[in-house]
């Protein structure tokens, strides 16, 4: 059996760590060529040693240039450039997008370009850019396979049925830690209080992402451009016990889900063998013993960011990056305490709406100019938090 030849952009964090398990169960069908990390290197030595990639790359070319006293042999890059690199080595198959934040955009699409297969964990490539990656994908015959629980569900859901049929997508979430605390309750909220999910085992800013929900809300722009699913046909509903990933309503009535135990390790290996699958060494899902699902419809008032989500990807355009890294930037200052977590919707909501006024909105834009809306959100958003006398560096 020939080797899957594999990069993995974010090797050091949840879902890149979680493909390396997986790679390392299945050696005889997996190759690791390319690992990046940001700032962990020495998770990211002992990475290369059990793995023995041909490229790696680093955040800090500092870093990198230390690295290289160490390992003379290996190829080892460093920032943005590093990411493409890795990204598009001409031997790699298919390329883990595993990054976090809009950083993992430039770097995806160059790995389409360059005719790789992606398996996308990295929601931000598609929020900021769905119609341009799809394009690009679908023009050159590249298949995007999703890592995100529920994108995956949605995909082996509708396996063997036609798109036609597709009444309606059931994205479901925990509701994180705050599911059932009040409107007051979440104003006094701590950045170690809402890292502790109930379920799953995830990097802060995705942790960050469900508790304020604007993780299903950039969800939801994710399944519009991966499925061809108009936003209004595309539901969310609260499953507090994390068991049901995500649900396919058909024309018929007939509800289709996926049910596992909440371990990314699935997913992931769905997303590498397919259209195969690999034997699970993780333990099956007890029905008898699961108790009872519950769903619940989530209020808008309590996780304004929903709202926010779906009114980005009505008005297009490049509206959804800013919804994305004003996001990004708030949930950076909410950990590092410098606003409250119920700040977080409010400053998103007002970065967006300045935007349409502002000279970089485009309502068809090409790749720089979404670029170019991201970077003027970020500062954007620090400018209205200074203005507002908080703490900022």
């Amino acid at each position: 059996m020939k080797k899957k030849k594999l990069s993995i952009l974010g090797s050091t964090g949840s879902i890149g760590v979680s493909t390396l398990q997986v790679v390392e169960r299945y050696p005889e069908r997996f190759k690791i060529l390319g690992l990046t990390a940001g700032q962990n290197r020495v998770l990211l030595e002992e990475q290369i040693e059990r793995f023995k990639p041909d490229v790696v790359s680093l955040s800090d070319e500092g870093a990198a240039g230390e690295l290289k006293k160490k390992r003379s042999g290996l190829d080892i890059l460093s920032g943005v450039e590093g990411l493409i690199g890795v990204a598009t080595i001409p031997e790699v198959d298919m390329v883990v997008s595993a990054l976090v934040g809009a950083v993992g955009l430039v770097p995806t699409m160059s790995a389409i370009r360059a005719g790789k297969d992606i398996a996308l964990a990295n929601k931000e490539t598609l929020v900021m850019a769905g119609d341009i990656v799809m394009k690009e994908a679908y023009e050159r015959g590249i298949k995007i396979l999703p890592i995100d629980s529920e994108h995956s569900a949605i995909f082996q859901c509708i396996q063997g049925h036609r798109h036609e049929d597709i009444k309606k997508l059931i994205l479901t979430a925990s509701g994180g830690p705050f599911l059932n605390l009040s409107t007051a309750m979440l104003k006094k909220v701590t950045p170690q209080e809402a890292l502790k999910h109930p379920n799953w085992k995830m990097g802060p800013k995705i942790t960050i992402d469900s508790a304020t929900l604007m993780n299903k809300g950039l969800e939801v722009i994710e399944a519009h451009y991966l499925f061809g699913i108009d936003v209004d046909r595309i539901n969310i509903l609260l499953h507090p016990q994390s068991l049901i990933h995500s649900a396919v309503e058909f024309k018929d009535g007939s509800i289709i889900a996926q049910m596992s135990l909440p371990d990314m390790k699935g997913p992931i290996s769905y997303a590498l063998s397919y259209p195969e699958r690999l034997e699970s060494d993780m333990p099956s899902l007890d029905l008898a013993a699961a108790g009872s699902l519950t769903f619940i419809e989530p209020d808008p008032e309590r996780f304004p960011c929903l709202i926010l989500a779906y009114a980005a990807i009505r008005e297009g355009g490049t509206l959804p990056a800013v919804l994305s890294a004003a996001n990004e930037v708030a949930v950076e200052l909410f950990l590092e305490n410098r606003i409250e977590f119920i700040d977080i919707p409010a400053i998103i909501k007002e970065t967006m709406d300045d935007h349409k006024s502002s000279g970089v909105y485009r309502h068809r834009p090409e790749l720089d100019d979404i670029l170019d809306a991201d970077r003027w959100a970020r500062d954007e958003v620090l400018k209205k938090v200074q203005s507002l006398k908080l703490k900022i560096k």
